[in-house]
């Protein structure tokens, strides 16, 4: 069986977090790339086709919510999981996050540990041990 590599964009633009994380994955295996806002990410997610995008809601710019949403206005890019990072832990936030097409919502503060098993998890087959 061949190794497909396993790509995670992480939209940040707190660079304590973003360097923690992009440690944490690329040891765990991860190629890693990095946006620092909304265009940005959505020109990486174009040209790279990442299989996992950690996206912030509050940027500046383009939010979360809005990258998020022209992610899934995208069928061709319906594969690729959207985990969304944000302090904003209010039930009518993270309803807001999943109803835009969100596959997980985290909010902050988190454990960078913790960030990385939930990443590990997307990866693993489906009907696999959870």
């Amino acid at each position: 069986m061949a190794e497909t590599s396993r790509k995670v964009l992480i939209v940040d633009d707190e660079p304590n977090i973003v360097t923690a994380l992009e440690f944490l994955l690329r040891r765990s295996g991860y190629d890693v790339r990095l946006a620092v806002n909304g265009a940005e990410a959505l020109e990486q997610v174009d040209a790279w086709q990442p299989d996992v995008v950690l996206l912030d809601i509050m940027m500046p710019g383009m939010s979360g919510y809005e990258v998020c949403q022209k992610m899934r206005e995208r069928p061709e890019l319906a594969r690729i999981k959207i985990v969304m990072l944000s302090a904003k832990g209010s039930e009518a936030e993270i309803n807001k996050g999943m109803s835009l097409g969100a596959d997980l919502y985290v909010t902050k503060p988190f454990s960078t540990q913790e960030l990385v098993a939930t990443v590990d998890r997307l990866f693993a087959p489906a009907g696999g041990p959870r």
